[in-house]
């Protein structure tokens, strides 16, 4: 038997994974418009750099959001030496590390920015399924499907017990459900809306099948090993 290519196999899939996320990242860039534009956008709040134009409104948060990226990379880096160093092999040491660094940084944010005011009168809910998805224009479905994108990516990976869709899309969905009261009971100005709900749980589903591969393959992993075949799953003499 030729080990040399099993230790590979690992390192192959973190960096498909990583190849995938930086993918998903720039496809939500470009979703907002042409690079120049985005560009001009995020340099908006460098005109009148207040406080509350820095977090509270969307350019603001889209600016900090692009330059802690270097931040998120260091923590990335920073987690996986640790890890490395207490004895976890490296490339599951940068899989989890990347898992949990970019659930928050791809979640955080458009979080931080569903939860600014908006121009709505009062808090307003509506439960009636698909009625204000009809009003939606592209750019609201979008942004609505990437909310809950990167937790439904990179949950299934970080943690075994969400490594099924089903049960990513109550993630998302109970994620959403929390954000949507959040706005209707501190009267942000906002619709708490049911189809934002639909669309938060399919963004996460529809992310957690994109990464589907990786998590069933590092299930298989886990499950095949000797530990795992101990504690109850004695493999066949």
């Amino acid at each position: 038997m030729d080990h040399s290519t099993s230790p590979s196999a690992p390192a192959r899939r973190t960096r498909r994974i990583v190849i995938v996320s930086l993918a998903i990242t720039g496809a939500a860039i470009a979703a907002f418009g042409p690079v120049d534009a985005v560009l001009k956008i995020l340099s908006m709040p460098l005109h009148r750099p207040v406080w509350h134009v820095w977090v509270g409104t969307f350019n603001g948060v889209a600016l900090i959001t692009v330059a802690a990226l270097p931040l998120a990379a260091l923590a990335v880096w920073a987690l996986a030496r640790r890890r490395s160093v207490s004895g976890t092999t490296p490339a599951r040491a940068w899989r989890t590390s990347l898992a949990e660094v970019g659930m928050v940084y791809g979640t955080v944010p458009w979080v931080w920015m569903i939860m600014l005011p908006g121009d709505e009168a009062g808090a307003v809910m509506s439960l009636v399924p698909l009625r204000d998805l009809l009003t939606m224009d592209t750019g609201q479905v979008v942004g609505n499907l990437l909310v809950f994108a990167a937790l439904g990516f990179l949950a299934p990976l970080r943690f075994g017990a969400l490594a099924s869709v089903p049960r990513v899309l109550a993630l998302g969905a109970g994620c959403s459900v929390l954000v949507e009261a959040a706005q209707y009971v501190l009267r942000l100005d906002r619709v708490s809306s049911v189809d934002d709900v639909l669309l938060n749980a399919a963004g996460a589903g529809l992310a957690a099948l994109a990464s589907r591969r990786w998590w069933r393959a590092t299930a298989t992993a886990s499950s095949d090993r000797p530990g795992h075949l101990a504690a109850g799953h004695p493999s066949t003499p």
